[in-house]
């Protein structure tokens, strides 16, 4: 099963919700706690997190706050799993990291890995944050053989 971490799932909550919001309007830590419902440690470590990723700006001071760096069109769902997790990869061979394993060298599945986490990796870097501010809707097309591929859609706009 290819699973995401709590603070992942929990940073995207965080960023779609601040997504929500205009451009321009700052967020404060306590209010995206209560937003999102989440202990305001956890919020904290993830503010920090993003914030040194490039994904946030913040200001200090009574009307300081965070507030995403880019449109939220111009922030793709890889962008914050790879802040939280770090490279993309469905396997630690198949990431851009190598001599991670000592099989690496005689293994006869290490190139089709990397094909298949590319394959994942390019369907979630289409995928933008804005995409999660609104509903989406699962679709399917057909391949070269009639088989039904489901893919995600934002209504009247295919990803």
């Amino acid at each position: 099963m290819i699973r995401l971490g709590k603070l992942t799932d929990y940073a995207v909550l965080l960023m779609s919700q601040m997504a929500r919001a205009p451009i321009t309007k700052w967020h404060t830590a306590r209010e995206l706690s209560e937003e999102c419902h989440l202990p305001m440690p956890t919020v904290g470590k993830l503010l920090r997190v993003l914030l040194r990723s490039g994904l946030l700006r913040s200001h200090r001071g009574v009307k300081g706050g965070y507030v995403l760096a880019r449109s939220p069109e111009l922030i793709r769902l890889t962008d914050i799993i790879s802040a939280m997790e770090g490279p993309l990869g469905l396997t630690q061979c198949s990431s851009e990291t190598s001599d991670v394993c000592n099989l690496e060298p005689s293994c006869p599945v290490r190139d089709n890995q990397r094909i298949i986490s590319q394959a994942i990796r390019g369907a979630l870097e289409r995928v933008m944050l804005s995409d999660l501010t609104r509903p989406l809707e699962l679709t399917a097309i057909r391949d070269s053989r009639g088989n039904r591929l489901p893919i995600v859609a934002e209504i009247g706009r295919m990803q």
